[in-house]
């Protein structure tokens, strides 16, 4: 079944992001999901097993990096590891192209091409 996004949001703009975080006990893993979900710019978050968190937000709006620093403020940090670190580097690549298509004016190509004499 197809999850119905926020109102707010650009369904072509959306960025999944898969973190795992330490350092959450269960009432900050609540208090967090709850902020996250109340958020304007995030669509939809959830924890999965093994402190996975899974978040979806408008990446026209909103970054990875202001996802981390959420994180950290609430007391949490992201599991330290190469594959963090690969992941955490391409959500950032993936973040300025959405940034930079979303400001992109396309210009038309399907004109009419001109008359040869």
């Amino acid at each position: 079944m197809t999850k119905a996004h926020k109102a707010s949001n650009q369904a072509q703009f959306l960025l999944r992001r898969k973190l795992t975080v330490e350092d959450f006990g269960e009432s900050e893993w609540d208090d967090f999901i709850h902020e996250l979900n109340h958020h304007p710019c995030v669509d939809f978050a959830e924890r999965k097993p093994g402190n996975q968190l899974h978040v979806t937000f408008d990446g026209t709006h909103w970054s990875t990096d202001e996802l981390l620093e959420l994180i950290e403020l609430h007391g949490g940090r992201l599991k330290a590891g190469w594959w963090t670190r690969r992941k955490l580097a391409w959500y950032r690549y993936t973040d300025d192209n959405v940034r930079a298509n979303a400001k992109h004016e396309p210009f038309c190509c399907s004109k009419i091409p001109p008359m040869k004499k």
